[in-house]
């Protein structure tokens, strides 16, 4: 499977492994799944800790690519196309601009988003796939 993991999915992996599903921590470590995050996972930390939303203990926003790294994952830049494209998914009621390009990328590249938010189900009809 071609997994793509939500912020709080990604954080979670990181800091608190107990908080995820047995099988979401399988498919995670399987050798037969490609598991990526998305650059904008960097932004949203990054600016939700600047504000303050966000508290991370012993480490920085900017340390976090290296622990994906360290993790196998692939790094998800955003594609031009990717950009021009979003006006074309519909305003749900999901109006977070991060889990929404999140949810875009997903679409576009026909990958599984990991997330627990149930509010991503609205997209199913959008070829959305999720997995918790």
């Amino acid at each position: 499977m071609n997994l793509l993991l939500d912020t709080h999915v990604f954080l979670w992996s990181l800091f608190t492994p107990d908080k995820l599903s047995e099988t979401v921590i399988h498919e995670i470590k399987s050798p037969n799944n490609d598991v990526a995050v998305s650059v904008v996972t960097f932004w949203e930390i990054s600016l939700k800790y600047a504000l303050g939303k966000l508290e991370l203990t012993g480490v920085k926003p900017e340390d976090l690519p290296d622990f994906a790294d360290q993790m196998s994952l692939e790094i998800l830049p955003i594609t031009a196309a990717e950009a021009s494209t979003f006006y074309k998914l519909p305003r749900l009621t999901h109006k977070d601009p991060f889990d929404r390009i999140i949810i875009w990328q997903a679409i576009q590249r026909k990958m599984i988003l990991v997330t627990k938010d149930r509010g991503f189900k609205e997209y199913h009809k959008l070829g959305l796939r999720t997995f918790w």
